[in-house]
C-alpha cells in the first residue's frame, strides 16, 4: 500500500483518479479544501510546501488541479494568460519541485493535461498551449528526477460525467468512462513508466 496525495480530488478527474488508486492510502486535497483532507493552492509556493508538510513523507503525487481561461485568442488578456499558465502549468510543475523534498524514493508524480493540445477547439486555446507544455514537461524532467522517481501525465478527453458541460464547446467528440481514466493514474502510479503522456481517448 503506497501513500498518494490526490489534488484536485472533489472534480470530475480527481474523482476518476481516484477509481484507480482504491488499494493504496489516499490523502485527498483540494484549492476550497471541502469534502478533502487538506486545502492546496497550487498558484502558491507556500501553500504547497505547508500541504507536503502537513501529511509528511509519501509515495505519489496526483494532480488532477488546473485552472484555465476558455476565450477567442484575440480578446485573451494578459491576466487570463497567466492565470492559466500560473494554475495548469506553473502550478504542476511547483508540484513536482517542492515534492521532490518530500517524496520517498521510486515515488511518483502523475500530472494533468488534456487532449486539447493535440485536438483544439475554438476559445480553448490557454487549455491546449499548457496541456502541450505539460507533456512537453513530464518528457523532459523524467531523465533529471533522482532517486528512482518517475513522471507521467494523463491527457484524457472529457469524462461522460462531465459530457453535458462540454457538449456544446466539443461536437463530434466522444466522452470516456471516468473508470478508464482511473485505469491510467493506477498505471502511473502503480506501474514502471516515466516520461510518459498516457492519452485516453475514445
Amino acid at each position: 500500500m503506497k501513500t498518494v496525495i490526490v489534488i484536485g480530488a472533489q472534480g470530475k478527474i480527481g474523482q476518476a483518479a481516484l477509481t484507480g488508486l482504491t488499494k493504496h492510502r489516499v490523502i485527498t486535497a483540494s484549492l476550497s479544501g471541502k469534502g478533502c483532507d487538506h486545502q492546496v493552492d497550487i498558484t502558491d509556493k507556500a501553500s504547497i510546501r505547508a500541504l507536503f508538510e502537513k501529511v509528511g513523507k509519501f509515495d505519489a503525487v496526483v494532480n488532477a488541479a488546473g485552472f484555465c481561461e476558455y476565450a477567442p485568442f484575440a480578446e485573451m488578456t494578459d491576466e487570463q494568460w497567466e492565470a492559466s499558465v500560473q494554475s495548469k502549468m506553473l502550478g504542476q510543475m511547483r508540484l513536482v519541485k517542492e515534492g521532490l523534498n518530500y517524496i520517498n524514493d521510486g515515488g511518483s508524480f502523475t500530472l494533468i493535461s488534456g487532449i486539447l493540445n493535440v485536438k483544439p477547439i475554438p476559445e480553448g486555446i490557454a487549455d491546449a498551449t499548457t496541456s502541450g507544455a505539460i507533456d512537453t514537461f513530464v518528457q523532459c524532467v523524467a531523465h533529471e528526477l533522482p532517486r528512482g522517481i518517475r513522471i507521467n501525465a494523463i491527457n484524457p478527453t472529457v469524462v461522460e460525467e462531465a459530457w453535458e458541460l462540454f457538449a456544446d464547446m466539443m461536437p463530434g467528440f466522444q466522452p470516456v468512462p471516468s473508470k478508464l481514466v482511473g485505469k491510467a493514474f493506477e498505471r502511473s502510479v502503480d506501474g514502471f513508466i516515466s516520461g510518459k503522456v498516457l492519452f485516453v481517448d475514445a
